[in-house]
């Protein structure tokens, strides 16, 4: 009981993380998705698909989590040929996402996780899992390993966010 108080302490602390960057962007517009911190660097829009189709990708591709839903958002940050190649789950030439697609992906996307972590036990974390890539090879994976990948991935990737958002004078998240 011990081990799952002390993950509930961590994955409270990721939640909290998450808020505050669904708080951070709740009124951004389209445009300022559009929003880069320098020529050559991912726009606010294209960080926050890259780390949404994270999610979907670890959580619903490659751990079987959540509905088909999470499929074609699991494309979101691929470019053009990679989605053709991945068994066209989402429009080739399908536009990028919009803010409120980004805003309801985004929450979306941290219940996906959030329910994962709520039924599984500290041991399933330690299982090795085949992954549920349709078409690829099949990839083994600790359970853990991929909730710890996710989580470091949000943080780097948040930190890259949140000084996108503070250097166009956007609230950035308060961490």
């Amino acid at each position: 009981m011990e081990e799952r108080a002390a993950l509930d302490v961590l994955f409270a602390g990721w939640e909290s993380y998450q808020g505050k960057f669904a708080v951070a962007i709740a009124g951004l517009t389209d445009e300022q998705m559009l929003l880069r911190a320098a020529p050559g660097l991912r726009s606010i829009g294209d960080l926050l698909a890259h780390m949404i189709a994270a999610r979907a990708g670890w959580f619903h591709v490659e751990l079987g989590m959540g509905g088909e839903e999470f499929l074609p958002i699991a494309t979101w940050d691929m470019s053009p040929e990679e989605r053709a190649e991945a068994s066209n789950w989402r429009d080739v030439d399908a536009p990028s996402p919009s803010a409120d697609e980004l805003r309801e992906a985004l929450r979306s996307t941290w219940t996906l996780v959030r329910n994962s972590l709520d039924i599984w036990t500290p041991e399933q974390l330690t299982e090795t899992v085949h992954s549920g890539s349709p078409g690829n090879e099949r990839k083994i994976f600790v359970r853990g390993w991929v909730v710890y990948h996710v989580l470091e991935h949000d943080l780097h990737h948040g930190g890259e966010l949140g000084l996108s958002l503070g250097m166009h004078g956007l609230p950035a998240p308060d961490l």
